[in-house]
């Protein structure tokens, strides 16, 4: 029997979420999403047939997982509100809010929880994201099992053993989509300055995003090795590349990716204040 997963919101990652669960078979009346308008929640009862409730509390009571799924500015009075009905059922908490840390949210719904903390990223909307998880001290092999099943529905899934590391995916992954739009907006640009259409250019640049993921993906040789074998000597590649490596691309991914992890740092102390 599946276990019973409530998602307290009901947003585009919930959404995608379960419905990436429904499409890979799981169990539809096993689902449950909250919102505190159920104009929200009536064109997801028609599209997915699944559970919906105004009550998180109620929606709680009959729950074996519970996804929060709301704003981190917001979930301390979320998870107050319903701190004894979670307290009375004790189902395993999973958070796919930024940067609140998993004591912070045990301690908010009264402490004693198995919690696990996700980090997605937004092409987890169209299946194919890529999420951080962490367990806490009190979550078991099959509910790291569950959690995996729940995560995969929308795309890749790597575990953590430390919490501070999400901070590191969060660099890599969970903020790391804006990076490859900004490179397409540049590569669109460069295209229009030398003389193609926009709508060309973009094309062009981010049909070649998804092809070079996936011969990395698909194939047997790292990035570097691919990189190289499209780099002919002295070839128009090899200048590119050269002028890019001379510009400091690395370094700058670097930094950025520091201060990207720095932020996800202050956001949990900020917001674990409360």
């Amino acid at each position: 029997m599946a276990s019973n997963v409530t998602f307290i919101g009901a947003g585009n990652m919930a959404s995608a979420i379960f419905g990436g669960m429904i499409e890979s078979g799981y169990p539809r009346e096993a689902i449950t999403a909250t919102s505190p308008d159920d104009t929200m929640l009536a064109p997801l009862r028609e599209r997915y047939g699944i559970h919906t409730d105004t009550d998180n509390n109620a929606a709680v009571a009959e729950a074996d997982v519970v996804v929060l799924a709301v704003k981190p500015q917001i979930m301390h009075d979320v998870c107050a509100a319903m701190r004894d009905a979670v307290q009375a059922r004790k189902p395993l908490i999973v958070s796919v809010a930024a940067g609140l840390t998993a004591e912070t949210l045990e301690r908010w719904l009264g402490g004693e929880l198995a919690v696990i903390r996700c980090m997605p990223n937004t092409p987890s909307l169209v299946g194919t994201g890529a999420s951080g998880l962490y367990a806490n001290r009190l979550v078991n092999d099959d509910q790291r099992a569950l959690a995996t099943t729940l995560m995969e529905a929308v795309g890749l899934v790597e575990w953590v053993d430390e919490e501070v590391l999400l901070e590191a995916v969060t660099a890599v992954a969970g903020s790391a989509p804006a990076y490859f739009y900004l490179v397409f907006e540049a590569l669109e640009e460069a295209g229009v300055k030398l003389g193609l259409p926009a709508e060309s250019a973009r094309r062009l640049a981010v049909q070649t995003g998804l092809g070079a993921a996936r011969m990395v993906q698909q194939g047997d040789a790292d990035p570097a090795q691919l990189r190289r074998n499209v780099m002919s000597p002295n070839g128009t590649t090899e200048r590119a590349v050269n002028h890019l490596e001379a510009a400091g691309l690395r370094q700058i991914f670097l930094e950025a990716a520091d201060v990207c992890a720095a932020r996800a740092r202050e956001m949990g102390e900020e917001l674990g204040k409360q």
